[in-house]
């Protein structure tokens, strides 16, 4: 029997304390608790909230942006780490799922950050590690690309919930991929970006990028979108002297939910902080799908092919004998073992 929840969603649009993990992570705890209050069971943070996103990239050079990615380095988190375990027992205690953005460093590496997507469950378990996989523009400056091992819809008590951070929601290709694991909760991760061309309305791409996953899959979509705040502001105004005039045009930010029909649920947050709450209800995805099942009847399968490469990408296998090889009276040796140098080979979380 098909089981169609009912729940309350929450988009949190605010700013982070910027570079400050601890109490950005504060921050997040707080926000949790208030949206659990208010009877949300999903609740979405923005892109990389802990601790903030690289403006820098965009309004200085790479030379005078260096020192800023290292203090963005040392405020970076590891995964597992204190700081996720901090973000799990909150949604535990808020009885709660939490998708949120950090800046991931590998243990192995001092010098590489992701763009992660985290999704914890109610009951306080890391469900997934999402990395971005191809970083925007300017922000290969700071982050590494990810790979599919994290490209997952998790089977949640609420529904199929998957994510994608900002502009992974215009790659089509990632989109289906999570469609076709039998997505019906996506979580779109978004920042403020006033830094654009000036024809450029930053908060109707962010809506138009949603409406179209949502119409294309027949699901509802949930975005969370961070703000640009003074603090932010004036840190970046100290290297750039138009920084101002770059980060403080409007409709640059935009939180909201969107139905499976393509349309807003209830009313999106434009540039404002706060947080966004509405209805999903996941019975409404399916006529939509009689219609158009791009995963089932509406595609043609026998003429199109996808094949998504989830393994964990690595920086070097080892290959080692076993401890005590020794020549048995054939005169062979027993075979090498390969062991991966990374822990992603080794599941992390429970699926």
């Amino acid at each position: 029997m098909i089981r169609t929840p009912t729940l309350i969603a929450a988009a949190v649009q605010t700013a982070p304390v910027y570079l400050d993990t601890q109490a950005t992570i504060g921050k997040a705890v707080r926000l949790i608790h208030e949206a659990a209050a208010n009877g949300a069971r999903l609740i979405a943070f923005p892109e990389v909230f802990v601790p903030g996103y690289p403006y820098w990239n965009w309004i200085m050079s790479p030379v005078k942006g260096s020192a800023w990615f290292e203090r963005l380095v040392r405020q970076s988190i590891t995964v597992p780490g204190p700081e996720v375990d901090m973000l799990c027992e909150a949604a535990r205690q808020a009885n709660a799922y939490v998708v949120i953005g950090v800046n991931e460093r590998p243990s192995h590496s001092l010098g590489t950050l992701y763009n992660t997507i985290l999704t914890i469950a109610s009951d306080g378990r890391l469900l997934g590690r999402h990395r971005k996989l191809v970083p925007t523009w300017a922000e290969k400056l700071t982050w590494g690309n990810g790979d599919a091992s994290g490209l997952n819809v998790h089977q949640t008590e609420i529904g199929p919930l998957g994510a994608l951070a900002c502009g992974e929601n215009t790659n089509t290709l990632a989109r289906f991929s999570l469609l076709a694991q039998g997505e019906l909760i996506h979580v779109a991760s978004y920042i403020a970006l006033p830094v654009a061309p000036p024809d450029y309305d930053m908060a109707e791409a962010i809506k138009v990028r949603s409406m179209a996953h949502s119409f294309e899959g027949k699901v509802f979509t949930i975005v969370s979108c961070s703000t640009v705040s003074e603090e932010i502001v004036t840190a970046m105004e100290a290297e750039c002297d138009d920084a101002r005039s770059l980060l403080t045009r409007r409709n640059s930010a935009f939180s909201g939910v969107i139905g499976p029909d393509g349309r807003v649920v209830g009313k999106p947050l434009i540039d404002e902080e706060g947080i966004v709450y509405a209805e999903v209800d996941l019975a409404r995805c399916i006529q939509p799908k009689q219609m158009h099942d791009i995963v089932g009847h509406y595609n043609r399968f026998d003429i199109f092919d996808l094949r998504v490469n989830k393994s964990a990408q690595c920086p070097a296998q080892f290959n080692a004998p076993f401890p005590d090889a020794r020549t048995d009276r054939s005169g062979t040796k027993p075979e090498d073992t390969v062991t991966p140098v990374c822990a992603a080979r080794t599941p992390l979380f429970d699926e």
